[in-house]
């Protein structure tokens, strides 16, 4: 395999913003919240709207954001489906190529009428976030897409791992451990094991402490030259190294086995681009949508051979701190994840590790850290994966 990597250390992130996560944003619409976290962001780096010449958008048109921004002109632009990784490449390719000097990322979620009786009750509440294709997973229970194809392959892990549903509960109390230091997330309260074991199930093996919560929210990134934000901020996040994988047979029906998926060519293809190791990494976050992605991501990443996750994740647990402390040093989301924090497709995931590195975490700031291992994907059609150093 042969893998080029030109804009290492070239392009970084300078600003962030967000809205709060909450249940119901109140009234707001995708495009206000967007532009909320946007305007947050550019204030974030010392910037305005007329600063800005590219914008990556996922759910809410990015015409919109720059009309309602105000934006006179870009001369870079996209929409791109979720996870939030894959506009945040665009981005670092856009602004590493010319395309554009600065490039506004932007990312709404909103919930659907499906998500809870309170959302049902709004006829205006539209969904935001489907799948691939736009349409609403949850209306659909005999896809073999989203929801429904990870607990497919949440049991056919634990089938072939031989394991119990607690390599998960690892993932979920983790995550919510490391959300009660989070003022940010959706759900603060402490899990236990025995808790997590007792969970109401949504379909085996599954339970809701697998699953993320629904959430409107808003987040947003300001991407530019590494030369330039030298000159605007402090300390700057660098994209080091960043990959995206697909297999010939992507989508949840289709994968050959559970050793080939998009994963394994996203760990592949960054490691060969990064100067970095996991020695290097100080934090890490593996997505976590569904519990079933996170535990993969150890694998496929290294820290562990395939189905020896059960084993790892016991073995690296901090029975004092309730939570994952790779080689007692390395901490694991810690935002609290998707599943305590609220879905946002990863740009949770984003915005954590960019404060980690940039040391504005507050009370969950990782001593020293300079170097983020990030997976903010799945593992069928959308496997994302990048190295961040400060």
């Amino acid at each position: 395999m042969t893998v080029r990597n030109p804009a290492k250390d070239a392009v970084a992130i300078i600003g962030l913003g967000t809205t709060p996560y909450r249940r119901d944003a109140g009234g707001k619409s995708p495009l206000a919240l967007a532009c909320d976290a946007a305007l947050v962001a550019l204030a974030d780096c010392g910037l305005a709207p007329d600063d800005v010449d590219g914008i990556g958008a996922t759910t809410v048109p990015s015409g919109s954001i720059q009309a309602a921004l105000g934006i006179a002109e870009v001369g870079w632009w996209s929409n791109v489906t979720m996870p939030v990784s894959l506009v945040m490449m665009e981005a670092v390719n856009a602004v590493f190529s010319g395309a554009c000097t600065t490039a506004l990322v932007c990312h709404a979620t909103y919930r659907g009428a499906g998500a809870s009786r309170s959302a049902a009750s709004d006829p205006f509440r539209v969904h935001a976030v489907g799948d691939a294709h736009g349409h609403n997973l949850a209306m659909q229970p005999e896809t073999t897409s989203g929801t429904f194809g990870y607990c497919a392959w949440a049991g056919r892990y634990l089938h072939d791992a031989g394991c119990g549903r607690e390599v998960f509960g690892r993932i979920a109390v983790n995550s919510r451990t490391n959300a009660t230091r989070n003022p940010h997330a959706l759900f603060r309260e402490p899990l236990t094991m025995d808790q997590y074991l007792a969970g109401r199930m949504i379909r085996e093996p599954l339970s809701i402490f697998d699953m993320d919560p629904p959430v409107d929210s808003g987040d947003a990134f300001v991407v530019t030259t590494a030369e330039r934000a030298r000159d605007l901020v402090d300390r700057p996040v660098y994209v080091h190294a960043g990959s995206l994988g697909r297999t010939g047979h992507p989508y949840a029906d289709q994968l050959t086995d559970y050793r080939h998926t998009g994963k394994e060519i996203v760990a592949d293809r960054l490691w060969a681009k990064s100067d970095l190791t996991l020695d290097d990494v100080d934090v890490f976050y593996p997505y976590d949508g569904f519990s079933i992605m996170a535990v993969s991501w150890f694998e496929a990443f290294g820290y562990c051979k395939t189905w020896e996750a059960p084993e790892f994740l016991a073995d690296q647990w901090d029975d004092d701190g309730n939570r994952l402390l790779l080689d007692g040093r390395v901490p694991v989301n810690t935002h609290g994840g998707s599943l305590s924090e609220g879905a946002t497709q990863g740009a949770g995931h984003w915005r954590e590790a960019a404060d980690q590195l940039r040391g504005t975490a507050g009370d969950r700031q990782v001593d020293g850290a300079s170097c983020a291992l990030l997976a903010p994907g799945g593992f069928m059609w959308n496997a994302t994966g990048f190295v961040l150093r400060a």
